[in-house]
């Protein structure tokens, strides 16, 4: 593999023009995308060898306080569709779960409240 060259980084923007709001959603996304991997939601042979449950319930919990953190600064319109995906993937580590959790008491409902 060759090194990259100073072409290859052209289209690389200075953070300090990125706005707030896509640096939030950009980190909430990679984070969403983490917990579904660690969830064994990705695509492919591996799947399931890359299911870690203990992982993932890191994540949400962490990721449940950015987005709640988060959404009265980014506003209903960006948090929506965030929130969406971190109940989706709630929903599925309960699935997961060999003995889900109580209501309530899953991973990063502390923040979101209980999770059906």
């Amino acid at each position: 593999m060759s090194e990259p060259t100073n072409d290859d980084f052209s289209e690389l923007r200075d953070i300090s023009e990125v706005p707030a709001v896509e640096v939030i959603n950009t980190v909430a996304v990679h984070m969403l995308s983490a917990t579904a991997v660690k969830l064994g939601l990705s695509e492919g042979p591996h799947a399931e060898s890359e299911k870690d449950l203990d992982e993932a319930r890191k994540l949400i919990n962490v990721l449940a306080g950015f987005v709640t953190a988060a959404a009265p600064e980014i506003g209903n319109h960006h948090a929506r569709p965030l929130r969406d995906g971190l109940r989706s993937l709630q929903l599925a580590f309960r699935e997961a779960s060999t003995f889900p959790d109580a209501p309530g008491q899953g991973p990063g409902e502390k923040w979101t409240g209980p999770v059906n």
